[in-house]
């Protein structure tokens, strides 16, 4: 089994380029063949979703019911009535019995995302649900018994949140009986440009990248992943005048050099960052709040970058003055 460069995973499509994530692909096929409980690790915004879409599509269960819930959406009086169903009269509004969402996906995957978010009273509910114990609906007298494969996401770190006493271990290695590490997309980098590019064609087919906009894309540090690259996508659009999209359209802060151009061309994040900082200073002409608006962040966050880095890129940035406001 392949997987195309464009898949349609459940209604959502995604793109697999890169070496890293066609790796990550081939792990999922391996897993969704099995019943194992799947732990899905990634920063926000990196694909977790489509990696349990992935899941699902590829398994035996994938003609049986799909169904998902962001655990940190809900208060927890909600999410007990959402996981596992109430009878009429529960509680206040309850005015007509309704089932779970463990009895939605009987047969089928349930896939909790944020599944560090739960309140510890619901992980105890959860984890004897997924040691196979039947369970009462909020109000109910009979007890319901499912079978449902269970898919969990995070962009916590667990491990150290069961060290913490803030998830239970026995919750955690029952979830993590296989776990799949979802890169961010600064570790998978041929997968930017044609992300963005599918993004652009489904706001407008016309419009197109200059070399400038591909070579920023590529080499931009991306810390909030496929979801800031769409936004990007997005207001390049709005501020475009053509259907070319220039570097300048982007809205990225500073210009990140060419490698061998200034400096050491440094390509990793915290470099990347330098860059962009030492790129503002000199835009600006070292007036660190101007700096901080045009970078999208505080004055005080600027300043501790500036400690963080020292005193090479007051020097880089040669027009650099540090101007108080």
């Amino acid at each position: 089994m392949s997987v195309e460069p464009q898949s349609c995973f459940l209604g959502v499509e995604a793109i697999i380029v890169s070496p890293e994530m066609r790796r990550t692909m081939e792990l999922v096929e391996r897993v969704a063949r099995t019943s194992a409980s799947v732990l899905i690790c990634g920063e926000t915004g990196c694909g977790k979703e489509i990696v349990a879409r992935a899941i699902h599509h590829y398994s035996v269960r994938c003609a049986k019911p799909w169904v998902d819930i962001n655990c940190g959406a809900l208060p927890e009086q909600l999410m007990e009535s959402e996981l596992f169903g109430h009878e009429k009269g529960a509680f206040s509004g309850a005015d007509t019995a309704r089932p779970g969402l463990f009895e939605m996906a009987h047969t089928g995957t349930l896939f909790l995302d944020e599944v560090g978010e739960l309140e510890p009273r619901m992980q105890v509910k959860l984890l004897r649900v997924l040691d196979g114990v039947p369970y009462y609906r909020v109000g109910g007298t009979k007890k319901v018994s499912v079978n449902t494969r269970i898919l969990a996401a995070t962009n916590q770190d667990l491990e150290q949140a069961v060290r913490a006493g803030r998830f239970r271990g026995d919750l955690y290695h029952r979830l993590n009986q296989y776990q799949i590490r979802v890169p961010p997309l600064r570790e998978r980098r041929e997968d930017i440009v044609p992300i963005a590019q599918y993004f652009l064609g489904q706001h407008s087919p016309q419009a197109s990248f200059s070399q400038a906009a591909v070579e920023l894309l590529r080499a931009w540090p991306w810390p909030g992943n496929v979801r800031e690259l769409r936004n990007v996508v997005i207001s390049a659009l709005i501020h475009a005048r053509d259907y070319a999209i220039s570097a300048s359209d982007l809205g990225l802060a500073g210009r990140v050099r060419d490698q061998g151009a200034r400096g050491s061309g440094d390509l990793s994040l915290d470099g990347l960052e330098r860059d962009a900082i030492i790129e503002a200073l000199r835009k600006t002409g070292g007036r660190c709040q101007r700096a901080a608006d045009l970078l999208g962040i505080s004055r005080r966050t600027l300043s501790r970058k500036l400690k963080q880095y020292g005193p090479s890129v007051r020097e880089e940035s040669l027009t650099y003055e540090e101007v108080s406001g």
